[in-house]
């Protein structure tokens, strides 16, 4: 008997014509009229298989929900787009029309609708290739990890070489001149490395980029090409492994030899000695004579111009940075200096020492009246950042800032924040952020504009009567947050201290016993050991929160501030409200950098609610700022009331997913977050955003200040 043939299943026959109309009218019946109808797409789209229908249909939903004319022009020119691309290419196109969109509005969007062919061909050029995009954190940290000051990574804009300011490492968007994303990404390492090189080796070190900027371009062409080969003499010296790989990558991209006399020019500039002035010197005497050999395609392109704008703005900048630290620094040392004639007098001092590892060959220790000190790790940093741009730290950076001093560089005058809200919007002095938009599988980039607004302080006694009610839980949380401080370091052979080392005594009546110059490090003194934690405390401001929530929030926060300056770890508190993707607010409470202070305590009495919770954001703005501390363990603790919502739409899934994004991210750059929440409905949607051990539902407003306190110290011990 012959077997019988199975029915096809309707879920996968393809639709036919009439309800493939019916479903675009649902979606565009605002821009349909009686000359212009849904009918000719539906006839086309008829022609395709089901998946591809639900594709096209599903795309002009999600377009339609930014405007109905996007979503029609889509219909229209999606039957070619699926002729020229596969499903992948044809979502791409469709992105990137969303993109364009956000970004410029409706005319521009359709215009790149209606590229379909050209979209289609870079599509094929980029199909083996590498995004940016896609690798943009993982080079970040690579840099980041090989030292020097933290880079930003960016996309070049059009087909412009890798090159960097000093500050961002620019990249070409995409790479596809290797066969495998593999070999894309190794050619990306190679060209972030070198960027990076530039700023570690000296290649910009303070004039030269000046210097540059007003030399004619025969001279930035071989000045680059003199660089490129010294960096890769350097990078040989420093990282075998990189010199490899740039050997490998050069076969396989067919990279010729160098011609004559570059071939010279190559064996002198790879001498341990040679500098960036070496280079300069030899771009300057060749120039008009001898041409640039093509550049490799990890080389870096110099932009002079660019580095002296960024450069001489971070020098200023550096100076007073540095000087206020140390005068906090010596405040904390020998308590407050009141007469500026004694910072002249007794300035810290540096004594050079040996470190083969940095280009100098030596680094910086700080000493204060003669005394090794100790820098926090933003001191350190700082000072590195000065030497990279100056080769040296000068005396004057070591005078400490006298009272008052550079107080307008530290805050430089601004338009008030609120202010930018009235009239007509615009964004001036905010932060750009994307946002996850789920439904498209994208990012909608530059979407979120937020701006940071100081909390103003209230004395009313908040602060006063929430310590009077909780003395006793006050002292108890003293006590035990004391305990995590950890135990001291016993230090050895050092000038002074509280004990007589016995075992350096020995050697010393030893070496005087022979004839040798007898030390003087014969004591021990205890250095207690540094908690390496930074801690930032996201405080929902919303409207929501109005009444004993507020009011427990602000008591959490006034409990745990008076427990953490016993422990001593850094801690900064920011609250977030807004209204809008145009209106997105963060208000500080307490920085990283200040004292908790009379002021800080007011600005937690401050503490009003204000609009609506929309958390991505906030997330990735305090994200960042804690990616610029010096500090083992982050840790990002939200207290709110609810889920993410704001007026614009901001709500369910797409607010939860753009939520769990930015915590995503945060995650990948080692931050660890976790949720302090009132809302009861919460186990329906926190375990998705923050997973199933980084958040606690508190049942009673009540116990919030006790709860938060409890938590912060399982966390960090």
């Amino acid at each position: 008997m012959a077997e019988r043939l199975a029915a096809p299943d309707p879920a996968e026959a393809p639709l036919a014509a009439e309800a493939i109309e019916a479903r675009l009218d649902e979606h565009l019946d605002l821009v349909l009229s009686s000359r212009r109808t849904a009918a000719g797409p539906a006839r086309e789209l008829a022609a395709f298989s089901r998946a591809e229908q639900e594709l096209v249909l599903r795309w002009v939903a999600v377009l339609a929900a930014a405007h109905a004319e996007l979503a029609y022009q889509f219909a229209s020119l999606a039957p070619r787009a699926l002729v020229l691309m596969d499903e992948t290419g044809v979502e791409a196109w469709a992105r990137q029309a969303m993109d364009t969109y956000d970004r410029a509005g409706l005319y521009p969007a359709v215009a790149a609708l209606k590229e379909v062919e050209a979209f289609a061909e870079r599509a094929r050029a980029r199909a083996a290739g590498l995004a940016l995009e896609e690798v943009a954190g993982v080079l970040e940290r690579l840099v980041q990890g090989l030292g020097g000051r933290p880079l930003k990574v960016e996309a070049a804009e059009g087909g412009a070489r890798p090159w960097t300011d000093t500050e961002t490492l620019r990249l070409p968007p995409v790479l596809g001149l290797l066969p495998g994303r593999e070999e894309n990404f190794r050619l990306y390492k190679a060209m972030a490395v070198t960027l990076w090189a530039q700023g570690w080796f000296g290649t910009w070190r303070a004039g030269l980029a000046e210097r540059l900027a007003g030399a004619a371009p025969a001279v930035v062409a071989l000045y680059e090409a003199c660089e490129a080969l010294r960096l890769e003499a350097c990078l040989g010296r420093l990282l075998p492994g990189v010199r490899r790989e740039l050997a490998a990558l050069g076969e396989a991209l067919g990279a010729a030899p160098l011609p004559a006399p570059w071939d010279e020019a190559a064996r002198r500039l790879a001498a341990p000695e040679a500098s960036a002035a070496d280079s300069l010197a030899l771009a300057e005497a060749w120039a008009g004579r001898v041409a640039p050999p093509p550049p490799r395609p990890w080389q870096g392109e110099a932009r002079p111009a660019e580095v002296a704008a960024v450069q001489a703005a971070r020098i200023e900048r550096e100076r007073g940075e540095l000087r206020r630290a140390l005068a906090a620094l010596a405040e904390e040392q020998r308590g407050p200096v009141a007469d500026p004639i004694r910072l002249e007098a007794a300035p810290f001092r540096l004594e050079r020492v040996e470190d083969p590892v940095l280009p100098e060959g030596f680094t910086f220790r700080l000493e204060l009246d003669g005394q090794p000190l100790e820098p926090p790790d933003e001191v350190r940093g700082l000072m590195a950042s000065i030497v990279q741009d100056l080769g040296e730290i000068p005396e004057e950076y070591l005078v400490p800032a006298g009272p008052g001093e550079y107080d307008a560089e530290a805050r430089p005058p601004e338009r008030d924040p609120r202010d930018v809200w009235k009239g007509m919007y615009h964004e001036e002095g905010a932060c750009l952020y994307d946002e996850w938009d789920h439904r498209r599988g994208h990012y909608r980039k530059r979407w979120c504009v937020l701006r940071e607004l100081d909390v103003h302080p209230v004395r009313d006694g908040f602060v006063e009567r929430t310590l009077r009610r909780h003395r006793g839980l006050v002292a108890s949380l003293r006590r035990t947050f004391e305990v995590l401080r950890g135990e001291d370091r016993l230090l050895r052979r050092q000038p002074e201290g509280e004990e007589v080392d016995i075992d350096a005594l020995v050697e010393a009546h030893a070496d005087a016993a022979t004839g040798r110059e007898m030390t003087d490090r014969l004591f021990m003194r205890k250095r207690r050991e540094e908690r390496s934690i930074a801690v930032m405390f996201m405080v929902d401001m919303s409207g929501s929160t109005k009444g004993w929530i507020n009011d427990a929030e602000r008591e959490a926060l006034v409990l745990l501030c008076e427990a953490l300056e016993a422990l001593g770890d850094r801690y900064a508190i920011y609250g977030f409200s807004g209204m809008t993707r145009k209106r997105c607010e963060l208000f500080r409470i307490k920085r990283f950098d200040e004292p908790y202070s009379e002021e800080v305590r007011a600005r937690i009495s401050g503490i009003r609610p204000q609009d609506y919770t929309r958390m991505g954001v906030a997330i990735r703005h305090l994200a960042r700022m804690l990616r610029e501390v010096e500090a083992r363990t982050k840790l990002l603790i939200t207290l709110s009331d609810g889920k993410p919502d704001d007026f614009d739409g901001y709500r369910g899934a797409y607010g939860i997913e753009d939520t769990r994004m930015a915590l995503i991210e945060a995650k990948r750059e080692g931050i660890h977050p976790f949720c302090i929440t009132i809302d009861r409905e919460a186990r329906e949607y926190l375990p998705h955003m923050y997973g199933a051990v980084n958040y606690v539902i508190v049942d009673d407003v009540r116990r919030l200040p006790f709860k938060v306190s409890d938590i912060y110290r399982r966390l960090t011990s």
